[in-house]
């Protein structure tokens, strides 16, 4: 009898015990966080030891060229060049259309938000691409751009421009090209034939000795910043970016010092970490030879940062379960500060999210940007 009863308890605590754990599981209550961090940990570290890792050692220091502030006015007129064939498009185009206070239901919650304003570019083949300008109702006069990464529309990134606009800054959003608005044209080549512009590896079949597709991820943010800058009344410009958004804010930030704080997330390393895990490699334009011949990732880094009152804060998520996790990015950071400590003029730091399990852009992230902007 007493046996008999021992079995019935168990079986209770047992059938209990599953219907708690769904129930953790579906509505997320407490331990929920407790348990999936503690998992998501254990699969992070469990990846990092049986991940195919052909990281091979290097010395950042001697991948560095440049060393005085002449090294980095000629890398970004170079680069600026690489990019449009001609620099004077890059401080001189503006948005082809300019549409004032439109209207789009999916933003019409937003608190503090005065109006937004759309800037189209039209570019080679076909490849245009939408911004939106958020602007502030109470305005701290201070504009962060902010670019999202290959995961679509800048729609996604939604609980940022709201945590921003609630502290008055106004926001200029973009997505990538070839998605969200941006256009998907079908384009006819020679040797080629005809196709769909669908991923950014596709874009390698437009390169050509007067084209670069890098400027399809380059014109517009600086065509709509110089139209910006005529027409709008800011004080501070930064920027930052998730993933794919994230490297542009590298690039850009390094050619265009109105950029006085920058912020890449998850989005940018230099090639010989990229090549330690297939997963990291990235798209067509993070690896394009004769571009970072010009100056490669550690120097642009160094010209993200170099100037008065600039900043580069690159930001990793430690256990990111898509690409650039782990935290072997120190590696060059201290490289990094100590020539602009050489320079004299800048500041150059990396930060790990240790929390943060997804690939994304986390509060405490958010709320370490906000820090260093209400700074200026």
């Amino acid at each position: 009898m007493l046996k008999k009863k021992l079995i019935i308890i168990s079986l209770s605590l047992l059938i209990a015990s599953f219907f708690f754990g769904v129930t953790v599981g579906v509505y997320k209550i407490p331990p929920y966080n407790i348990l999936n961090f503690a998992f998501d940990k254990l699969k992070g570290e469990t990846i990092a030891q049986t991940s195919n890792d052909v990281y091979v050692e290097n010395d950042p220091a001697a991948l560095i060229e440049i060393h005085s502030d002449k090294d980095i006015l000629e890398k970004r007129i170079k680069l600026i060049n690489y990019i449009f064939k001609d620099n004077t498009i890059f401080y001189d185009a503006i948005p082809e259309k300019i549409e004032q206070n439109i209207q789009d239901e999916r933003y019409k919650s937003l608190e503090n938000l005065e109006r937004i304003d759309k800037f189209s570019i039209f570019m080679e083949h076909g490849v245009n691409s939408y911004s939106y300008l958020f602007l502030a109702k109470n305005s701290n006069k201070k504009l962060l751009i902010y670019h999202q990464g290959h995961e679509g529309d800048f729609i996604n990134g939604y609980k940022v421009i709201q945590t921003l606009l609630k502290k008055n800054y106004s926001v200029l959003a973009f997505s990538m090209p070839l998605t969200g608005q941006n256009t998907n044209p079908v384009v006819e080549l020679d040797h080629f034939g005809k196709f769909k512009l669908i991923y950014h590896d596709d874009l390698k079949f437009l390169e050509s000795e007067n084209f670069s597709p890098l400027k399809y991820f380059i014109k517009p943010v600086s065509a709509s910043l110089n139209y910006i800058d005529k027409n709008y009344q800011f004080d501070h410009y930064y920027m930052t970016g998730i993933s794919g958004g994230g490297w542009t804010t590298g690039v850009y930030s390094a050619i265009d010092p109105r950029i006085e704080k920058s912020f890449p997330i998850a989005g940018t390393a230099p090639i010989f970490l990229r090549f330690n895990n297939p997963k990291n490699a990235g798209d067509y334009e993070q690896l394009v030879p004769g571009f970072y011949r010009i100056a490669n990732y550690l120097d642009q880094y160094i010209m993200a940062s170099y100037g008065q009152n600039r900043e580069q804060m690159q930001i990793f998520n430690k256990f990111d379960p898509c690409c650039l996790s782990g935290d072997k990015f120190k590696i060059y950071e201290k490289p990094i500060q100590d020539t602009m400590s050489h320079l004299g003029k800048g500041k150059f730091s990396i930060f790990i999210d240790e929390f943060n399990q997804q690939h994304s852009i986390s509060t405490d992230t958010l709320n370490r940007i906000l820090h260093e902007m209400d700074t200026s």
